[in-house]
């Protein structure tokens, strides 16, 4: 499905499991590119011979060639200055028009270097493709799509998701299931009274949870799964048993929800499978348009 795909690379960990998990994800025709961004002030200095520039390239294209043989790919190498990483990711992917960005989530890796300073949560909160997170290791245990996971709860952005995983799923002969998260009624959390012939709390809540599968249920081809809680913690719970979980973004780009907290936030910290954030971008590539504001009931992922 994806064929314009960014790895971001670095001398860690998070760069070879960035690299598998790209891997897994670009089509059979699909072009792989790796990207390593070093840290460049773009304010012209009078007198400035450029040398130190220069150097800092040089040593890029070194680190993203050795990557590449270490990977044994085909990939162009996209050696990039920036006063951010985050930023520089950014326009890489928007020059290339990639439909991926795929980053590591190692603490010390190109994550943690992504989340620094207000420049990369500007510039990254619009992301213009969608972006993937490798959990920890994933380049020492690379897992085949057996299991597609959706975040679902029938917003615009988790029916997109569902479309996501589904095509990949074909791609992959792997199979679907979406997951909801049910909270309780507005009146029962604010303490107001409640309707007269409201049956016991534990009641509520099965049926509640009955119902989120019996919708999931009659999307058709997909396994539901539904529980009550909250969303980042039970979407945790049921990321153990997927190969990559999909979900969908509201607004800002997957990192702007990262830096910003939020399910992505937690999610992208929970080692369990990969993630794929679709960003605003990622559904306008797809053809999915300007989606209308979830309900306010819903939880935004």
């Amino acid at each position: 499905m994806f064929t314009n795909v960014i790895v971001g690379v670095d001398e860690r960990q998070g760069g070879r499991d960035a690299v598998a998990l790209a891997k897994q994800l670009v089509a059979e025709d699909g072009q792989l590119a790796l990207a390593y961004v070093y840290l460049a002030d773009r304010t012209p200095v009078r007198g400035s011979s450029g040398a130190f520039e220069a150097g800092e390239r040089q040593r890029a294209l070194e680190l993203l060639g050795a990557a590449r043989e270490e990977a044994n790919l085909q990939a162009d190498l996209l050696p990039a200055g920036s006063p951010s990483v985050g930023r520089g990711l950014h326009e890489l992917a928007e020059s290339r028009h990639a439909d991926l960005l795929v980053v590591g989530s190692t603490s010390h890796g190109l994550i943690g270097r992504v989340l620094v300073g207000d420049d990369t949560r500007h510039a990254l909160g619009g992301a213009p493709c969608a972006v993937a997170v490798a959990p920890a290791g994933y380049a020492q245990r690379p897992s085949s799509l057996r299991e597609i996971g959706v975040g679902y709860n029938e917003s615009p952005e988790s029916e997109h998701a569902l479309t996501v995983a589904r095509k990949l799923a074909a791609e992959h002969g792997a199979r679907v299931s979406a997951f909801e998260a049910v909270s309780l009624p507005a009146y029962l959390l604010s303490g107001a009274a409640a309707p007269a012939a409201t049956p016991p709390l534990g009641d509520v809540i099965e049926d509640l949870v009955e119902r989120a599968r019996e919708r999931i249920a009659a999307l058709g081809g997909v396994e539901p799964h539904a529980a009550y809680g909250t969303a980042a913690e039970e979407l945790a719970l049921y990321r153990a048993s997927l190969d990559l979980l999909i979900i969908g973004s509201r607004s800002y780009g997957p990192i702007g929800r990262i830096v910003h907290g939020s399910v992505s936030a937690q999610l992208s910290r929970t080692a369990r499978c990969p993630l794929l954030v679709l960003t605003r971008g990622a559904r306008e590539r797809d053809g999915a348009g300007e989606l209308q504001p979830a309900r306010e009931a819903e939880v935004s992922i």
